[in-house]
């Protein structure tokens, strides 16, 4: 069984997750745990199983999370997750929106127990990489921490020794998916009565962690923290938790982070790919940061008029404010100074 280290991960995130912003996620934080986005049993039994699966061998570890119920369909996805280098399998049962339920798949699942237990089961005998499962507390009514124990205790009888709990309940009626995100309340204590009454599992907290004070502090008592809107929207968090976390590996600024994903960059625009598909996942990297609207902007704005503009994000430093170029453009070339805006 492959041992990983689950201290630091990003969770996986629908439309947000992909290769792209894995890559650029990987230089802000070599050690950390990445996800996929969830890609359901039926894409890769039925679909363009070569495109879902693809990824880089830079952006391990890797865990890719599936969406499904049946335990035949899982174990032969988790093997094509293990022939294609994957480090981990993962079982989606905390997604609350529309379009899983109908699947029967996400946090629906949280009804039927013994299903996923036997759907983990199944993968966890086709494939010797670690098998896990992402979860919420509970469900509509169905909240109690008898309910969420009960399901963890059934859940362990497939030898799961691993949860990532969403420290909120789902509505599976009456909220959207991003109602989802924030209305239910969070419950750390109801995670720290798990982690206290089964000390043998491995539990990473996931949910409303949004600072390097928030993760080191739930570090105290979870074996790993998940991050998720807050490691996108403001990537360089990632970067800070690489540091406090692990000592050492991130990069020493944001200039450099970038320098880091230029040649990638550069290779992708070659292949004929719009830089679009790349830059979207940095708009966020100079969040509070003078200057940063105007990066913002600019990404947003000559992305698309500029597809095959592989210095894109040269002249996005270039037109911010409070830098100032020297000699040639930062991220290719010479380092770009810091300066306060005037």
């Amino acid at each position: 069984m492959v041992e990983i280290d689950r201290t630091l991960c990003v969770a996986p995130m629908m439309d947000w997750t992909d290769r792209h912003c894995r890559r650029f996620h990987r230089v802000l934080a070599p050690n950390a745990l990445l996800y996929t986005e969830m890609v359901t049993t039926g894409a890769l039994i039925h679909g363009d199983r070569e495109r879902h699966l693809a990824h880089d061998p830079v952006e391990r570890p890797l865990a890719l999370q599936l969406g499904g119920c049946d335990p035949f369909e899982l174990a032969t996805c988790a093997k094509f997750a293990e022939a294609s280098g994957y480090d981990e399998v993962n079982l989606n049962v905390g997604c609350p929106s529309d379009r899983v339920q109908r699947g029967r798949f996400g946090a629906c699942l949280m009804l039927e127990p013994e299903l996923v237990r036997d759907g983990v089961a199944a993968m966890r005998d086709a494939v010797d990489i670690p098998v896990t499962v992402k979860t919420r507390l509970g469900v509509d009514d169905h909240d109690s921490h008898a309910f969420f124990s009960d399901f963890v205790g059934t859940v362990t009888e497939s030898g799961c020794d691993t949860f990532i709990v969403h420290a909120r309940k789902a509505w599976l009626s009456g909220l959207s998916p991003k109602e989802n995100r924030d209305v239910p309340e969070l419950r750390y204590d109801r995670v720290k009565r798990l982690k206290r009454d089964h000390p043998r599992l491995t539990v990473v907290l996931n949910g409303g962690i949004t600072t390097v004070k928030d993760a080191l502090r739930h570090l105290e008592v979870f074996d790993g923290v998940m991050l998720g809107r807050a490691a996108y929207q403001d990537p360089w968090l990632l970067a800070e938790l690489q540091s406090a976390v692990f000592g050492a590996g991130a990069p020493a600024n944001r200039v450099e982070a970038l320098r880091g994903l230029a040649n990638y960059l550069a290779e992708h625009v070659s292949a004929g790919r719009p830089v679009s598909q790349v830059s979207r996942h940095v708009l966020g990297l100079f969040r509070g940061q003078p200057g940063g609207r105007v990066w913002r902007r600019y990404l947003s704005q000559h992305a698309h008029r500029e597809p095959a503009n592989a210095n894109l994000l040269d002249d996005a430093l270039n037109a911010m404010p409070s830098f100032e170029a020297r000699g040639s453009a930062g991220v290719h070339g010479d380092e770009l100074e810091w300066v306060s805006e005037r």
